[in-house]
Order: C-alpha cells, then structure tokens, then sequence
C-alpha cells in the first residue's frame, strides 16, 4: 500500500499540529522540524523539548510514529548528536538537506549543501555508522541551489551514505515555495538510485495527489503545506472522505480547532498563542471558506483569552474553558 507522511515544516507542524492532523487518520509517520546542530552535544532536553513525542514511545497521541529531523553541516557533529539522539528510542532519524531559509543557508544547513554532493555523503555515512541499525536514517532534499544540475550526484551520494529512503521535494532552493513544481526530476532521480523514493511538493488534493504520482513514478508521498490547509487531505486520499471540502467535514475541523486550542494554551504564553491559531487559519483559508471567516473574526485579537471567548461565541469551544 502506497504510504502517506506528513511532512516536517519549520514554524508551522510542531507537536502540538502534529498531534491533531495525525489524529485525523491517513499517516504512516511523520517528521519533525529541524533541530540545528552545531559545535555542542545536544542534551536530550534539545530533542524532547521539539519533540514531546520522545517521552511517549515516539509516537502522536494517536500512535503515529515521528521521525526526528537534524540540520548541520559537520559529519562528525552530525554523527555525535544523532548518537546521542538514538538513546531516546526515536521512529527514524531524518537529515535534512532541503530548508531553502535564507538564515539557515548562510550557517551552511538545509539546501544550501546541495552543491556538495561528497559532503551529503560523508553526513549519511557518518550518521548512519553511529545510530543502531534498526533505527532508520532517512533524508530530504530539494533538487538543488539555483539549477538541477547535481541533482542526480546528491541522490547518489545520500544513496551511497546509506540512507534507506530518500524524500525529493521538486524544487530547487531558488524555487522557495513558488508553484512552480519539477515532479518529472523525481522520476528522473528514480532511474539512477534503488532505495525508495518519496514525493514531495504542491500538494494540495486528492487530484494533485494523482498527478504527482504519476508524474514521479513514486508510490509514496510526502504531504506538507497542502495537509495543514486541509486536515482530512490524508484521509481523502484514502478514500475515507469526500475528494472534496463539505460542510459535515467543517464540524469536524472545528473539533480540531478546539483540540490545537487547548494544545497552544498548554504550550505557550497568551500572548503568543493568537498568532498559531491565526497561522493555521490563514493557511486554511485556501481549502474552506468557513475558515477565512473565522480568521477575519480572530485577525484583531491579540492575546489567548480574547481568542478563548471569540473561539466560545462560535461554540468551538465550550465556555468554562473560555473562562479558563
């Protein structure tokens, strides 16, 4: 059976959305933000700290697995702290070669190694030595800086580190998150390695879900921004719901709201809490309606027990919480 992953998304999917859109059904595994590694041995506070998950079994409360997702440049380090990492028992861990930030690439992470395929190799390999063989090391990468032309060598090269999948997000870095979209490469990188791809970037339907499997070759498909727009795409693409955005499907996503609610009010400070919510809304504004009336009613609020009572009005959640 094809498998579906949700994907790691800096500053949006952290474990508070990732506990409520893996709840909704359809994911295989999913993967965290990056953690940064630098000059230090990481504490496991670190790890724990972006992924509470750890404490549980490195599962959701839902049960999905989650795979922890590092950043850095230095294979020595990389090893070190992906070591350290392993005691903790996590679902797999992911290298990250693929945020196009700005910030990140000029400290030497994400896609701005994309020009190094040699060096990609040396992390994989370096990372895959010191973490137990049934922990999984996994990667994602983007198709290059500005141009595709050492696509094919960083497959090979993470291929030859002895990752055991490989996630393509079809863009290059100069890309950054744009339509434009090369799923052909994916199919491309599919001639040249044998480990197991998985297909990711713009997608936001069961329809694009189609295409880019056809377009790919590839049977697996990572969502990201197109699952945080629409929490049951997974399970569309199932066929355990409609192709398409109903009413019936808006009384379940305000369940969810009521759910991350209270995860964000756990998590941080009331005056940082309206901002996630306002966040997740605006993305969904592109799937439903309902959403972008419920964002225009949020837009002006500025702290947690403001969003509370507006969030009470619409009976998303209930008043004593409200009162809370």
């Amino acid at each position: 059976m094809s498998r579906i992953v949700l994907a790691p998304m800096e500053g949006l999917a952290d474990d508070a959305l990732r506990a409520v859109l893996t709840a909704a059904g359809g994911y295989d595994w999913c993967v965290t933000e990056f953690v940064r590694v630098t000059t230090t041995l990481l504490p496991h506070s670190c790890f724990t700290r972006l992924s509470p998950e750890l404490k549980t079994g490195s599962r959701t409360a839902s049960g999905t697995p989650v795979r922890i997702q590092l950043l850095g440049s230095d294979p020595a380090r990389m090893a070190a702290n992906a070591a350290h990492l392993a005691l903790l028992k996590p679902h797999g861990i992911d290298l990250n070669f693929g945020c196009p930030t700005p910030l990140v690439n000029r400290n030497r992470g994400g896609a701005a190694l994309l020009d190094e395929p040699e060096l990609l190799q040396r992390i994989a390999g370096a990372v895959r030595a010191a973490v137990p063989p049934a922990i999984p090391v996994t990667a994602k990468m983007r198709l290059g800086i500005e141009d595709t032309g050492r696509a094919l060598d960083c497959a090979l090269a993470l291929e030859a580190g002895g990752v055991q999948e490989l996630v393509v997000h079809a863009r290059t870095r100069a890309d950054g998150y744009r339509p434009l979209v090369r799923w052909e490469w994916i199919a491309r990188i599919g001639e040249v390695v044998r480990l197991p791809l998985i297909a990711n970037g713009e997608v936001w339907t069961v329809a694009d879900y189609r295409r880019i499997r056809a377009a790919s070759g590839c049977d697996d498909v990572m969502l990201g921004r197109g699952a945080v727009a629409d929490p049951l795409l997974a399970r569309r693409i199932r066929g355990h719901a409609d192709a398409e955005p109903n009413d019936g499907d808006w009384r379940e996503i305000e369940a969810m709201i009521g759910d991350f609610w209270a995860r964000v009010e756990r998590k941080v400070l009331p005056a940082q809490s309206p901002g996630r919510l306002k966040q997740w809304l605006g993305l969904m504004q592109r799937r439903y309606p309902q959403a972008e009336r419920l964002f225009r009613t949020l837009r002006a609020t500025k702290r947690g027990p403001e969003v509370a009572a507006l969030l009470a009005g619409e009976g998303i959640i209930g008043a004593e919480h409200s009162a809370a």
